[in-house]
């Protein structure tokens, strides 16, 4: 693969909403317990900040990358969301789409912090964050109520712009 990326992230559109509802519905067992599908898909789509995931060559969504609750003036910080979409899962996709929304996040909304919070059994996104330069910053207990359905522990993990450039000189 060298540093080739074979993804690339892009804006939703409306025209995207059939091929990301088969996405969530082919996804359900991969994302049970740790997310559900959404209950609005446009509302889903119209994420200001919403990116997905894409194949190169088939165009395919992959995944997604959510920014969320930015907050400017003096704190310069948001929320990441994601998910993968079966079967592209542990493929380095999502790895991949890591190095594209934290330039994204950093280098053209100029975040300072950029936040992730994870289930603490979730492992294959805590490998995701970890590899990606978040540090763990603390435990969450009863912290986000997943699908509208139960309160879930998280851990809090997180970036700040100063490491991410560090990492990418």
């Amino acid at each position: 693969m060298g540093n080739a990326l074979s993804i690339y992230l892009r804006k939703p559109d409306f025209t995207d909403q059939e091929e990301i509802i088969a996405a969530f519905t082919r996804s359900v067992d991969l994302h049970n317990p740790w997310t559900y599908s959404p209950d609005d898909y446009e509302k889903y789509l119209s994420q200001p900040y919403r990116y997905f995931v894409c194949h190169k060559k088939t165009h395919a969504i992959l995944g997604s990358y959510n920014i969320s609750e930015i907050v400017r003036g003096w704190f310069q910080s948001a929320y990441l969301g994601y998910e993968v979409f079966a079967p592209h899962q542990r493929q380095g996709f999502m790895t991949q789409g890591m190095t594209l929304i934290l330039e994204e996040a950093f280098a053209k909304l100029n975040l300072h912090r950029l936040e992730a919070n994870i289930q603490s059994h979730n492992y294959a996104s805590i490998a995701l964050v970890l590899k990606s330069g978040f540090t763990n910053e603390g435990f969450s207990p009863k912290y986000l109520r997943i699908g509208g359905k139960e309160w879930q522990d998280h851990e809090r993990w997180a970036i700040v712009n100063d490491s991410w450039v560090e990492s990418n000189p």
